[in-house]
């Protein structure tokens, strides 16, 4: 038998702070360590943090990061362990993203990143090279001082693999895992039995499966071990690293990490007997053929044993029932472990949420909730750095900490009700009741005396006072109405959010959170800075109907019932009069509904589709209820409306990335905010079409074979392009 020890890690690091990052790759080597692990695995640019961006630019950052690897060198931590440390490294005139492979003090080889993420959220190529150079290991020279700190001149450098005593290992760096010639592949045939991949991977909803079965994919018919690390927590942005660092044996889950946690380190052991692997590729009668006219890749010799042999005292790891979290509990623990770290590392002392009583607010309000449950059952788990940040950040005294949830949220988040004539008794008593929920500190604010000064000033400057629609004034008249109280809501929300703490004797500020979902973004159904208008929104990339589900299930599993009657509300703005012949609703202003919104959504960024292109898919998916020109009309709106409202996404409230049709402008969803909302040439082109069919007297509701493509779409297909709303295609780690 040949018995390995492994050790891989989630870690949470903090882009471009040397220290944190520091402190946690020792503890991580060290728990490794205590275990018995010969190999440890870091996430990918560990040292430096994944999210530096164009901070990668400074050369001060690449200085850092050989500093903080000399002095990991130049300790014992890599003493008897091989580990793989994340950061970039220049060579030449080239920047790259590399794994720096370490043992007993010294760097046995660099492996640069050879396929880089330049899509969805990742501009690796903004900053990095991809290396070329497949054939062979070139030579790198050291920087002189870890040279002369490591007695080492130089270091193989390139794409290769580590050829042990008696196992062989490589690296394959994150999206290299995705490719469709991935590295494993031939360096499977190559003999290498153990693959190591560091990632800086961030959580999406529903996305954990696609990156789970590419590691068993990658080792079920070629055999092999394959170890997976990542960032998990906020490093800076709007990402949330998900973790769940895995080890996988011949296709199946032998160990699996947290996915969501508040720890700063998680080490996962594997204990695995390799002669399985060896085993399983001597069975396979194709892989052997293949691995006798292979290209060769190449290597380095390391005169070191990392196995050992017969040991009854080290109990093999088992093949494990993959943990997979519900979309509602990815909701309540993604965005809730993100928000304790930007809490805890801005130097605030809480959050202020203007609380409605709707869906939306409610929503944030019971992630703020989670949060605090979790904070409260990792302390009571033993960790102490969780502890030390809430006693900080809580301002206790005296040895006290948090033991319970409502009251550390009494300490930490305020709730405001802002509301006007225009509100109802029933949002502001659920909003009051949900408050009392979580133990959040409420206060219920009338703006009407505000609004009131505001018109009056506008009167005595312009000498007319505007009026609602339903008492007769004008759409512009209506609009400017409803925006004065949105607006003031948010001047009102940051300045309670920064003079609150001082009212109670407080130091410090309030962080000011958003509410709006990425459907009300996407069709520009929210004021220009209104009170969605925070410092971050943890609900900015969800959609309302994963929102309204979340709801059902927090009412249970998070113990806040009132939920369950907030759910069942119709959505509204409430920013016009409440009259018994009327009342403002968010689909009849809107013009369509929020399950027609998210369709819209995912054909338009997910699958790609202009104008043109969704009415095509639309006809075939609602083709069965709609006429040509009724979808036609559906999708003219729909454009309308994005193309009008899409200024907005560039003041958008930086938001929690959790759907892969988000519209957000900063980094994801790179498109123009000036266009012609008129579409004339692709409009005019819907038009021809609905022509067409209608001169060809189809009814697509009534053609069989169209039928047949109208039920097919609804489970994902259609025209080759596939329907939106059915499942998560992979878009991208």
């Amino acid at each position: 038998m040949r018995l390995l020890k492994t050790a891989t890690c989630n870690l949470n690091q903090w882009a471009m702070d040397f220290d944190c990052n520091l402190k946690n790759i020792k503890e991580s080597i060290a728990k490794a360590k205590e275990a018995g692990a010969v190999i440890r695995l870091g996430p990918e640019l560990e040292i430096t943090g994944y999210g530096c961006e164009d901070h990668f630019l400074e050369l001060d950052t690449v200085n850092h990061a050989w500093e903080c690897l000399k002095e990991l060198l130049v300790g014992d931590w890599t003493d008897g362990i091989l580990c793989s440390f994340g950061m970039p490294v220049i060579k030449g005139s080239e920047r790259y993203n590399c794994q720096i492979l370490c043992m007993n003090r010294k760097i046995i080889m660099i492996r640069p990143k050879m396929w880089l993420a330049n899509d969805g959220n990742y501009r690796e190529l903004r900053w990095f090279t991809a290396w070329k150079q497949r054939d062979q290991l070139v030579n790198f020279q050291l920087p002189k001082e870890i040279s002369e700190a490591l007695s080492q001149d130089s270091v193989p450098f390139g794409y290769g693999y580590i050829q042990f005593l008696d196992t062989a290992v490589a690296a394959e760096i994150c999206e290299e895992l995705f490719t469709p010639i991935p590295p494993h592949a031939e360096l499977a045939l190559n003999g290498v039995e153990v693959f190591m991949n560091a990632s800086g991977s961030h959580h999406q909803l529903r996305k954990l499966d696609i990156r789970l079965r590419a590691f068993m994919g990658a080792t079920h018919t070629r055999g092999g071990v394959y170890m997976y690390s990542n960032h998990q927590g906020c490093d800076g942005g709007r990402l949330y690293y998900d973790g769940c660092a895995s080890v996988v044996v011949n296709g199946d889950l032998v160990a699996q990490g947290s996915q969501f946690s508040l720890k700063d380190v998680e080490v996962v052991i594997a204990q695995i007997d390799l002669e399985a692997v060896a085993s399983l590729r001597g069975s396979i009668s194709s892989f052997q053929e293949q691995a006798s006219c292979k290209t060769r890749v190449p290597f380095v010799e390391a005169r070191y044993n990392l196995c050992q042999s017969f040991n009854l005292k080290m109990c093999l790891s088992s093949p494990l029932k993959i943990k997979y979290h519900s979309p509602e509990e990815e909701i309540a623990f993604g965005p809730g472990c993100w928000l304790w770290d930007y809490l805890r590392r801005s130097g605030a002392s809480g959050f202020l949420l203007p609380l409605s009583g709707g869906a939306d607010s409610s929503c944030v309000a019971a992630i703020v909730g989670c949060m605090c449950q979790l904070v409260v059952k990792e302390i009571a788990n033993g960790d102490e750095q969780v502890k030390a940040d809430a006693i900080r950040i809580g301002q206790y005294k005296d040895g006290q900490y948090p033991t319970d949830s409502r009251e550390f949220a009494k300490r930490i988040f305020y709730t405001v009700f802002m509301g006007s004539e225009n509100s109802s008794e029933a949002t502001k008593s659920r909003a009051k009741v949900l408050a009392d929920e979580i133990g959040a500190w409420h206060l219920d604010v009338s703006i009407d005396g505000v609004i009131s000064a505001l018109l009056s000033l506008f009167q005595t400057v312009t000498g007319k006072r505007p009026q609602y629609k339903v008492d007769g004034g004008s759409n512009s008249e209506n609009l400017g109405l409803q925006n004065i109280q949105a607006r003031i809501r948010m001047v009102l929300a940051f300045m309670f959010a920064s003079l609150l703490p001082w009212v109670h004797n407080k130091p410090g500020f309030y962080l000011v959170l958003g509410s709006s979902n990425v459907d009300e973004a996407l069709r520009g159904y929210l004021t220009k800075y209104d009170c969605s208008s925070a410092d971050i929104n943890p609900i900015g990339s969800i959609s309302k109907q994963d929102l309204r589900t979340f709801l059902r299930w927090a009412a249970t599993h998070l113990g806040y019932a009132s939920l369950a009657e907030i759910e069942a509300a119709p959505p509204t703005a409430e920013l016009e009069p409440i009259r018994s012949d009327y009342s403002q609703l968010d689909e009849v202003d809107m013009g369509m509904t929020y399950e027609e919104l998210s369709v819209y959504g995912r054909l338009r960024k997910i699958f790609r589709c202009g104008p043109i292109s969704m009415f095509k898919n639309l006809c075939y998916r609602w083709g069965a209820k709609l006429t040509p020109q009724e979808v036609a009309d559906k999708v003219k709106h729909f454009f309308k409306y994005y193309s009008i409202n899409r200024h907005k996404m560039t003041v958008l409230t930086p938001s929690y990335h959790a759907e892969s049709y988000s519209p957000e402008d900063n980094r994801f969803d790179l498109r123009q905010f000036l266009y012609n909302a008129r579409w004339p040439y692709q409009f005019r082109k819907i038009d021809d079409l609905v022509r067409e069919l209608d001169g060809d007297r189809v009814h697509l509701g009534e053609s069989s074979e169209l039928d047949k493509l109208g039920d097919a779409s609804q489970g994902g297909g259609g025209m080759g392009v596939v329907a939106a709303g059915s499942g998560n295609p992979n878009v991208g780690l």
